[in-house]
Formats: C-alpha cells, structure tokens, sequence
C-alpha cells in the first residue's frame, strides 16, 4: 500500500507476471485448488514461489526444467506401472506441491493421531480381541481380508510394536477440508521417490528451494533409522531391505532407500533360517540379520505357513518371528488395516482407545456387510462411489480403482446392485469428492490438476514422526477421483515451507559420536553372483565388439591386402558363439551389422549389453549413478538402427570407449572390496577365455602373417608387439604375447594371475585352512601358463587352457553363489555372525 500523500507504487514486471498466471489459472470456476484461498487470491506460500519464480526468464526456466529431467534420465529413475513389462522414465512435475507450515502442523498432528490408533487396533486384532468381543468391529470386517494372518494371532512383535512406518494418502474436499482418502499399513511405498524428487527440485532451483525456507527431510529418514535400530537386540545390528526383486513396480525406490539409510538390500533367496535366527547368504557364509524393512506382502514372506507358491520369501520366516529372532517392519498381517471395510468404525475407536476424535476424518464409508449400510447404499446407488472392501479392484470389474454406478450401462449397474444385496461384505460405498487441484507447468503456462498427497510417518522412542512433506500423485484429467502413477499422471516434490530460516539437516552422524571401521559390510550372495555376469557380459560384448571391428578392417583399410582366410575365421567365431546366424557366405557388412545390434542373437553386442544392464539393474544400490548411466546410454546407442558399414564400426567404436569408461569407473571409484573382486573376476575370466579361444583360432600351426596380425588386433597388442620386435608378425612370439607373457595387460597369464590375487582375498568357507576349490583351481592354471613354452603350445593345448579356464570359472560360482539344494552350504562354516 502506497504512502498517504505519495504515489502509488507501480506494478514490477515480475508482480505483472504473477498476476497473470494467477488469472489465467483460476479459469475454471468452482475448482478448489492449493493455489488460491478462499478469497479468491493466491495462498500466502504460492504468492512466495511464484513473486521469485517470476524473477527467472523464460530461458532459465526452460534451462531449468531441462536439468531435472537430465538428472532423472542420468540417474535412472524408474518406475513401472501395473501390467507394464519395461520401465518408464520418472513422471516428474517440475512445480512443487506448497504447504505452509501452520497448515502441515495439522495434518501432521492427524497423521501421527492416526497412526497411533491404527496401532492399538492392530494389538487387540493379534492380541486380546476385546473390540471384536464387545461388538465394537464386526469380525467379518477383519476376516474378510485376505490380509489378515491367522498364524499371528497371539504372536508378540518383536522390538514391541506392529507397525514401524506408516502412510496415508489424504487430499482436500470441497470445503478445503483435508480428508484421508486409504491407510497404508502393509508395506507403504513411496518414500524412496518422494526422497528422489526433493533432491532433483532442490538441485533445478537451488536458489529458489533455500529461500522459500522449506522443511528439510533427512532428520526423519535419520529418525526412522534409528528408530530400528533401537529394536534389535544388540548394539550394532545388520538391516536388511527386503524386496520382490527387480521386476518390482518400485524396485528403484527399494534401492534408493537402501543406499540412503546403508541398509542391506535383500531378495528372499539371499536369506535363510538357522538356529531360530533370519540370516544372509553372503560371500562369507551365513551372517545374522536383526532387522527387516519388508517391501513384499506379507501372504509372500513365508511359503510354509502362508502363500506356499510365494518364491519371494523365507521358508520358516514366522517361526522365527515367532521366536522373537528378527524384527520385522511392518509385521506380517498388518496389511489389514487397509480394508476399506474399516473406515467407518475408525471413529468410534478413536473414542474408545485415544479418548478423543478423530483430528483428521476420512472420507464418509459404508460398509456393505451391515444391514442398514447395504440398504441404504442400494436405495442410493447413483449418488455413491463403489469400492472394494478388501482389494484394490471391485469385485466383478478387472480393473483397479473406485466404479461409479451412475455411469455405468444399465445392465452392468443391475448385475452390480445385485452383487451387493447377495455379498455386501465385499463391498463399501463412499461419497463422491471431488480432488482438490494443484499447478502444474504445461506449454509455458500453469494448469490446475486434482492430486492424491502420501503422507509418512515412523515410529521413534519419542512417538511418530512425520515426513514434512510427501509423495504427491498428480492426475492429468480435471475429473480424476483417484489418482495412481499410470498413463499420464505425474509426480511432484512436496515442500513445507517454514516463516523462518530451516538449518540444515543430514544423515551423516556427528563425527565424534561414530566407530572408525575400515571393513566394509557383508555382500550378499546374489549380488555377488550379479556382479560377477556383469563382469562377464561386458567382456563378451567388448569381445564381439573387436571381433566385428577386425571384420571390417580390411575394408576400410586397403593397405593390408586381402585377408580372406583371416575374414572367414573371424565370421565362423561370431556365428560360434551366437553373434550372428548368416551363413559365411553373407556380405561382410550384413554379418557386422547382425553381431552389433540383433535382438535375436544371444551373442550379439546389444544383447549383451542388454544382459549387463539386467544385472546392473539388480545391483542399483552398490552402482555409482555414473556407471548406470554408461551402461544406460551403451543400450541405447546400440538399440539405434544403424546403415552401412563404416556406421557398424563407428558405433562398435563407441561402444568400446563406453566399456573403457565404465572399466574405469569401476577400477578407480570402487572400494577394494568382496563386491569389486567379484566384478573383476568375471572380466578376467571372460578375458582369459576369449583371448584362448582367439589364440586358438589365429595362432596355430599353419597360422599366416594375416591370421597373426588379426590376433594381435583383437588382443589389442600391435603397438606392444611393435616395440619388442622389428620383424612382421611371427608364430611363437605372438603366442607368447598372448597367451604367456605376463607383463601383457591383455594375455591370458595376467589375467590368471591377477585371478589368482582376487581369489586368494576371497573369505574361506572351510575351517581347516585348506586350500579351497577356485583357488585350487587358479594356482593350477596360472603353474600350467609359467611352465609352457610359446614354441610348444598347439590348438589341442589351447582347447585344454579354455576348458580349465571355464572350470575355474563354474567353480567360483558354485563356491560363491549357492542355488537349490546346495543353497544351504551343509559344509561347516567358519562361524555365524
């Protein structure tokens, strides 16, 4: 407001702005959205962002928005929607969801409420059953869920409580009222993407997300953490992080989470039960696990006493539960809390067990399993929202989400109505509510769009804590009643801004409150067994990848002649070993094009990179972003159509120097561990056998200057050869460069050894001190290579070094990574831990 006496004060540019985009927002009357009040204007935290926002240019904006989107793409973030088979990129909007800080104090104060009721409802469920003994929750409202575990009746949680973390997906009605919309007791998922959008939008507009003073979120994740350690039974427990695997609809968040909080990340096979305790399999034999942060449903975890067609779980899991050997968040048959069949009892419960109503109510629900409920939902059937009681699906319609009867076609509504009146139990009906919008940025303008915000909150010594913030879910219809992350939604960073200044937070511990250790963790088995094929395929695509540069060289090479013989080896060696399937008599430049980019072939470069990337998928929480990223774009170069033959070896010599980088990623960014030890055993391996099998191929008796030549190519020794001899290629010392000469980086004898250095770090599984298996069979290998001779080494010699050499490599894998009825390691451990 303009001084009494003075001139008004002129409208800035950037206020000019704002106020347009706030007028041609509010363009569709009768909306409530979080962007304008109930006075018509833009909320407080909104005229904030946008007053700076408008201080950016229309470039910078768009500069912006690129780098979020580069980040996301660079990191791999992922995410599968029901019945999608592939990964989708990362819907991320770029506008934040804004709170002020007042108004999240309130949902909060709900949330945390909610959490504590929905506890003590789960310890009557499992424990005295005094609710359902006095009439206060009807026993068919639990039983009817398949989510509720008979076995746990009467087992006690260890570490004291059901539930450890929490969730609730809430959004505003009509009257600008929040209301809980579901209650997320099984397994809630995302916190993992919720932590993933705050870190790319603080990143884009780092100057924006620091002085709009948002709520940081790193003391709840610390919290949290904590708060499971504190469950175990001694001082520095292990925790795992189990998940379904990766063809998991949010296997990316499991990683995420894991990596962040420094928690195991497990899959059902790398556990096993043994003397009443949960342990890991892992490269050092069995090891203890105290915690489990589950992320699969609880009917999977144990194919003894539940589902006994789960693959996913741990045979004899509640037993141990049972027997008080590992704690376990959430505990199995907490899903049951999230029954719609339950909503309406909630509040009279919260009377009765807190003393106090409800601080945030939920959405008005009738189950159908009542008398006057189903009566009075059959006589309004039209006006209400149809949902499952106990499922995400209504029974009778194949797809998931809420049916409204009042558009559906006649017949489909009589067959619905009747469904109701003879089996109202597995039904509940809600009142229609509209969803609250939120901006969104489209084509350079903000458009108003309904979302679904989740709410998190973890069990501490000092009661629930509350994630400030959220994982918010944005539609991309006006008239969407519920919103998942399918076709067209979105996702949105969530931020409580504060009216002061917030510190800082991290979940890195005060330096002189942490034990110095310079040994790392355990490896599991499984990632083990992953890193060492990822080793592997890299080498074999690197191997296919020289072979077919060496097709071409004489073509783009005239200066070295004709070298049919040489050509004809080289494509009877790709069709070996499933590269290619066209005859030897096809052009040179089709074979080339077939052994880099066929999705048919086994063998070919793509789908051999395409097998590393399945098994760097699996390891997402041990790779560096940069290393993912290498093998990503490796893919997707590979999977672009390429013509002619100099475009073949332009792309196979891109795609060497991406295997050079992530070989040098590895080598200089990994710790000296089990887990790095494993990858490089698989390239040495992978190595040693190709470059036997090109020797075997290229060196024999009878071998031409070319044949040698090609070999020295392919083992990328010409310059070394060069050096050491001013004569064209001869047989004995191109063998001797090849596969004796240890001092060769690309011979078949430094690679053994270097197995043997790796091998012999491995953990012994065998008391005793003898020497094991792979190590037996490596210290033989590498005494068969020092003692031969490059003059009496021939192809049958070879073939013998090829099998010894795959012999090693089978050994350390039936050593190391256990499967089936071997699975167990009945030979005697060094020691549980």
């Amino acid at each position: 407001m303009a001084q009494q006496g003075g001139p008004a004060r002129k409208a800035r540019p950037r206020d000019r702005k704002v106020a347009q985009w706030s007028r041609d927002y509010v363009r569709l009357p009768g909306i409530p959205d979080e962007f304008i009040g109930a006075d018509g204007q833009p909320r407080a935290v909104w005229s904030r962002y946008f007053d700076a926002f408008a201080a950016l240019s229309a470039d910078e904006i768009e500069r912006r928005f690129a780098a979020a989107d580069r980040h996301l793409r660079d990191a791999g973030v992922t995410y599968r929607a029901p019945g999608d088979a592939v990964d989708r990129a990362w819907p991320l909007s770029h506008v934040p969801l804004l709170i002020g800080e007042s108004e999240w104090q309130q949902i909060a104060a709900g949330i945390a409420q909610r959490a504590t009721l929905l506890e003590g409802v789960l310890q009557d469920i499992y424990g005295d059953g005094r609710l359902i003994a006095d009439g206060a929750l009807p026993a068919a409202a639990i039983a009817g869920s398949a989510d509720y575990l008979r076995p746990m009746v009467g087992v006690k949680p260890p570490g004291g409580r059901y539930l450890h973390f929490y969730a609730a997906d809430i959004g505003r009605g009509p009257d600008g009222q929040w209301w809980v919309l579901g209650d997320r007791t099984q397994a809630p998922s995302g916190a993992g993407y919720a932590l993933e959008n705050r870190l790319v939008l603080s990143r884009a507009f780092n100057d924006l997300y620091k002085s709009m003073n948002v709520e940081r979120v790193a003391s709840f994740f610390e919290a949290f953490r904590d708060s499971l350690r504190a469950t175990a039974d001694r001082d520095e427990p292990r925790i795992g992080l189990l998940t379904p695997g990766r063809f998991s609809e949010t296997y990316f968040e499991h990683a995420t989470l894991a990596r962040y909080l420094g928690f195991l990340l497990v899959e059902g096979d790398d556990l096993a039960v043994a003397d009443d305790r949960l342990h890991i399999r892992t490269v050092a034999g069995l090891k203890r696990i105290d915690v489990l942060l589950r992320r699969v449903d609880a009917n999977s975890l144990d194919p003894l006493e539940l589902d006994a067609s789960s693959q996913l779980g741990v045979a004899g899991l509640i037993d141990v539960i049972r027997k008080s050997g590992v704690v376990v968040a959430n505990m199995p048959g907490s899903g049951v809390l999230e029954a719609r069949s339950l909503l309406g009892f909630l509040p009279p419960l919260a009377r009765r067990l807190l003393g106090e109503d409800l601080k945030m109510p939920h959405i008005a629900t009738w189950w159908c399993g009542q008398t006057a409920a189903r009566e009075e939902v059959l006589d309004r059937l039209d006006e209400f929202v149809i949902e499952g009681a106990y499922g995400q699906s209504v029974p009778g319609f194949s797809h998931h989400g809420p049916v409204l009867p009042g558009e559906l076609p006649p017949v489909v509504r009589d067959h619905l109505r009747d469904a109701i009146a003879a089996r109202g139990l597995d039904y509940v009906a809600q009142e229609q509510v509209r969803l609250s919008t939120t901006p969104v940025w489209d084509d350079g303008k903000l458009a108003p769009r309904p979302f679904v915000l989740r709410v998190f909150a973890a069990a501490t010594e000092n009661g629930w804590a509350v994630m400030p913030g959220g994982f918010c879910r944005i539609a991309d219809r006006l008239d969407s009643r519920a919103v998942s992350m399918g076709e067209g939604a979105r996702a949105a960073d969530v931020w409580v801004v504060a009216d002061h200044a917030v510190a800082p937070s991290s979940l890195l511990p005060a330096v002189d409150s942490v034990r110095i250790r310079r040994i790392t963790g355990v490896l599991p088995s499984r990632a083990a067994d992953n890193l060492f094929w990822l080793g592997r395929y890299l080498e074999r695509a690197e191997a296919t990848l020289r072979l077919l540069r060496a097709l071409s060289a004489p073509q783009r090479d005239p200066g070295k002649g004709p070298l049919h013989h040489a050509i004809e080896k080289i494509q009877r060696l790709l069709i070996a070993w499933g590269a290619t399937s066209l005859g030897p008599r096809a052009q040179t430049a089709k074979i080339a094009a077939d052994a880099l980019q066929s999705p048919d072939e086994f063998g070919s470069a793509l789908s051999l990179i395409r097998a590393a990337q399945r098994n760097a998928s699996s390891l997402r929480e041990r790779l560096s972003p940069d290393a993912w990223h290498v093998i990503t774009q490796m893919e997707a170069r590979l999977a672009v159509p390429v013509e002619g033959e100099e475009a073949v070896v332009q792309a196979a010599d891109i795609a060497l120097q991406e295997l050079a980088s992530f070989s040098g990623l590895s080598n200089e960014n990994m710790n000296r561990a089990a887990g790095w030890r494993f990858l490089r055993i698989g390239r040495r391996v992978e190595r040693a056998v190709n470059t036997a099998r090109f020797a075997r191929q290229f060196s024999c008796d009878g071998a031409t200057a070319e044949d040698l030549d090609v070999l020295l190519t392919l083992v990328d020794s010409q310059i070394t050869y060069r050096s050491r001899y001013l004569l064209a290629p001869l047989l004995a010392p191109v063998r001797d460069l090849a596969v004796l000469d240890p001092y060769n980086p690309r011979s078949v004898a430094f690679q053994v050894e270097e197995l043997n250095d790796h091998i012999a770090s491995l953990p012994a599984l065998h008391e005793g001190g003898l020497i094991e298996r792979p190590q037996r069979l490596a210290v033989s290998t590498l005494a068969k290579l020092t003692a031969a001779e490059a003059e009496t080494i021939d192809a049958s010699w070879l073939f013998g070094l090829e099998q010894d050499l795959l012999s090693l490599a089978e050994a350390v894998g039936a050593h190391y990574f256990p499967h089936g009825a071997s699975a167990m390691r009945p030979e005697k451990l060094t020691g549980l831990a």
